[in-house]
This record gives structure tokens, C-alpha cells and sequence, in this order.
């Protein structure tokens, strides 16, 4: 088949998997899933999903995840959580305010603290529910996604049992970070104007993804936010990446932080200095050699695999009865 033809069959997929109706899907996987809105305090209304291992499969512990900017949870991040559930793992996840089908205008985060005390506010109503009780909690963090579970650990410093951080946004790399004196002239124009698509910045996804084709599959999200950075959000995401760079050794959970080496989005760098400072006694790294900051999609399906394969063998030596 042409590359042509290849990438029209691509263009008309409903679901990142091709054209199986979801339910069915997750069916054929083992799985079942739900999706519901949950509404905060006098804040934004947040589009939650669930992936939990099908009947009779028993369930190791609960897994809460966060994406990335300009991503959300309904495209190819549900590649991950559809795995973990298939090995035992309930996965929640939420989009974030102004991402997916949360609301809110599209991909402006006013206040990153507000959201991720939004996030908790939403786990701690999933570990209410009697049946997850007895389970252990992981949050996971997928690169801004890593930055709010952090800061979700420092609201609640002994509510989870460790922490997935894949390439977390402790700081955002210097080759998409905005050069001086941009940074101080953003900050003043976002006090005036903060929703304004304008910040310069190259598409972050042709700077994630490694294989061709699945940047087709990952440009075909009808929810990625395609526009300029908001000034308002680059702002805060700058401040809380300062914050969290100064703050490492303030980190005293279990995790383990997964970097690629050729990522150019966010700082291999200062994982392995999350991983150095953190007062945490139970911490891993890894670094993985050329690969790019997508780790769980944008790779080979041999590279995937390795990362999955790490991750599910951490997570499993921390649940007591895997």
C-alpha cells in the first residue's frame, strides 16, 4: 500500500486503535471502562475516565494519571491505562481544566496549584469508594501531568504510595523554553492579557513523537490543542517548574521517573537531579538512550515495551499481594 493511501486510512480513524467501537474494544481487551464528569468546588467541571481489570481478574491497587499539555485522556493515553488494567491495575484519570472535554477555554490553566488540589479532590473521592479500600494508590505523571503530581504529593505528602513520573515537567527544557528577556516580557503581558495564543513555541508533538506513523495517529486527536501556548498558562507553567526545581528535596515518596535522553521538552537533566535530591528512600531512575519525551506511544512498539515492562515491574514489587 502507498504511504499516501496508508496515511488516508489513518486520517478516518474514530479511535486511536482504528475503527472497533469502544466498548466493544475494551471488551476484547479484557477491560471495562466508564467515563463520567466530576465538579469541583466552584471550579471547572472535569471529564473522567476509568479502565479496571474485567471480571474475575483481581484488582492490585489504584492507579491515578495525569497527561501532559495540550493532551488529554480519551486519545493515545489510553494505551497505557488499557495495559496496567489488563494487569491488574484500576486506572483513573481526568483532563485537566481546559483540556479534552473538561471545561474551561482550551488549554488556558490559570493556577496549576488550583488544579492539582481540583485532582486530589478527585482521587480521594475514587479511594472512598468501599470496594478500593484495602488497595495501595500510584499516582502517575505524564510530563506537566508529572509537575501536578508532585505538587499533589506536597498537598498530601503521605496519601499515595509512590509515584510514575514520565519525563515530569520539573523544568521545561531549554530548547522550548522562551529566552531571556521573553520570559520577563510574558510575564508582564499576562497580567493584561492572559488568554492570548501567542507565546512562540514549535509544535511540541513533532518534537515527542519518534515514529512517522504515529505521528499521524497522534495529530488525528480531535481534542490536542493545536493553537500558540496561552500566555497566562506559560507563565504559571514557568513558575511552577521554578518552584518545583527548587523544591526536589522536599519529595519524600516512593517513584520511579522514566526520561528519555533525546528529549527536547522537558530536562533529562533534572530527573536524574529528582533523582539524586529527592529525601525519598525508595527511588528509581531511568534514562533511556535516544529516545524522545513521548516514552509510552511515540516510540517503537520495542521501545514501548521496554518502558511498560519497567514500570509494571516497579509497581509490582510495591503491591503486597502481586
Amino acid at each position: 500500500m502507498e504511504k499516501e493511501e496508508e496515511e488516508k486510512i489513518l486520517q478516518s480513524y474514530p479511535h486511536y486503535w482504528g475503527f472497533t467501537p469502544e466498548e466493544e474494544y475494551y471488551k476484547q481487551q479484557g477491560i471495562t471502562s466508564s467515563s463520567s464528569p466530576f465538579r469541583t468546588q466552584g471550579g471547572p467541571t472535569l471529564f473522567t475516565r476509568s479502565w479496571v481489570p474485567g471480571p474475575p481478574s483481581p484488582r492490585r491497587a489504584l492507579l491515578f494519571m495525569l497527561h501532559g499539555y495540550g493532551n488529554d485522556i480519551s486519545w493515545t493515553f489510553q494505551s497505557s491505562p488499557i495495559f496496567l488494567a489488563q494487569k491488574g491495575f484500576a486506572c483513573f484519570a481526568l483532563d485537566l481544566q481546559g483540556h479534552g472535554r473538561s471545561t474551561g477555554l482550551k488549554a488556558y490553566v490559570p493556577n496549576v496549584d488550583l488544579a492539582a488540589r481540583d485532582c486530589l479532590s478527585f482521587f480521594t473521592s475514587v479511594k472512598q469508594n468501599p470496594l478500593f479500600h484495602a488497595l495501595p494508590s500510584f499516582l502517575w505523571g505524564e510530563s506537566m501531568g508529572g509537575a501536578i503530581a508532585l505538587l499533589i504529593h506536597f498537598l498530601q505528602p503521605q496519601a499515595f504510595h509512590g509515584a510514575v513520573l514520565l519525563a515530569p515537567m520539573c523544568k521545561i527544557s531549554d530548547n522550548v523554553r522562551p529566552k531571556w528577556p521573553i520570559p520577563q516580557i510574558l510575564t508582564f503581558l499576562a497580567r493584561f492579557f492572559p488568554t492570548l495564543p501567542i507565546v512562540p513555541t514549535p509544535d511540541l508533538l513533532y518534537k515527542s513523537v519518534k515514529v512517522d506513523y504515529k505521528k499521524v495517529i497522534a495529530d488525528m486527536n480531535p481534542f490536542r490543542y493545536r493553537g500558540r501556548p496561552r500566555l497566562g498558562t506559560v507563565v504559571e507553567l514557568l513558575r511552577v517548574t521554578d518552584f518545583l526545581n527548587r523544591s526536589l528535596r522536599d519529595v519524600t515518596l516512593p517513584f520511579i521517573v522514566l526520561h528519555g535522553s533525546a528529549d527536547v521538552v522537558t530536562d533529562p537533566n533534572v530527573s536524574r537531579e529528582l533523582h539524586r535530591e529527592a529525601r525519598s528512600h525508595d527511588k528509581t531512575i531511568k534514562v533511556y538512550d535516544g529516545m524522545m519525551h513521548s516514552l509510552l506511544f511515540g516510540e517503537t512498539d520495542h521501545n514501548v515495551d521496554i518502558v511498560r515492562n519497567d514500570v509494571l515491574s516497579w509497581l509490582l514489587a510495591r503491591c503486597p499481594h502481586s
